[in-house]
């Protein structure tokens, strides 16, 4: 069977209509983002024990690779600052670890050695304001709840 030039148009015209309309389609593919755990902030010695980027924002389905760039750090997911339905991480110190956050919401997420030192992290997967209250309002140590502020406040202007 043989389309005429029109008939070939409006099949091309209707299959790019349903592929741009399918919220099932992904239109880009994951990506890896890096995350450094540092002892000492290169650009500003004064400032110990970080992540950086501190704040991430990503889609769904992106991985983070947590870097152990300097000795005696790790990532551990927080419970209490997670979106029902994801999956909890804990990598081992001075390791690296990958994760793939297919869930949207707010990730809290710390370094289990230097925690109460405030060595956290906020990553914003998609439409984070699934659970972007209530990670907020979760309870931290004194230091962690004053760094977790400062990150909210940076997140607060990513939200518009």
């Amino acid at each position: 069977m043989k389309l005429s030039r029109r008939s070939s148009l409006k099949l091309i015209g209707a299959a790019s209509t349903a592929l741009i309309a399918s919220p099932y389609i992904a239109l880009a593919d994951p990506v890896a983002h890096e995350v450094q755990m540092l002892s000492r902030d290169p650009e500003n010695p004064k400032k110990r024990f970080l992540f950086s980027p501190q704040v991430l924002q990503i889609a769904p389905g992106d991985s983070v690779h947590f870097v152990a760039t300097d000795r005696g750090h790790n990532s551990v997911s927080d419970p209490n600052m997670m979106p029902d339905g994801a999956t909890p991480w804990a990598g081992q110190t001075s390791h690296d670890i990958e994760v793939t956050l297919d869930v949207e919401g707010t990730y809290g997420y710390y370094c289990n050695p230097h925690r109460g030192l405030g060595m956290v992290g906020l990553i914003l997967v998609g439409d984070f304001s699934v659970n972007y209250e209530a990670a907020k309002a979760a309870e931290q140590p004194r230091k962690p709840a004053e760094v977790y502020g400062e990150l909210f406040a940076m997140a607060d202007a990513l939200r518009g």
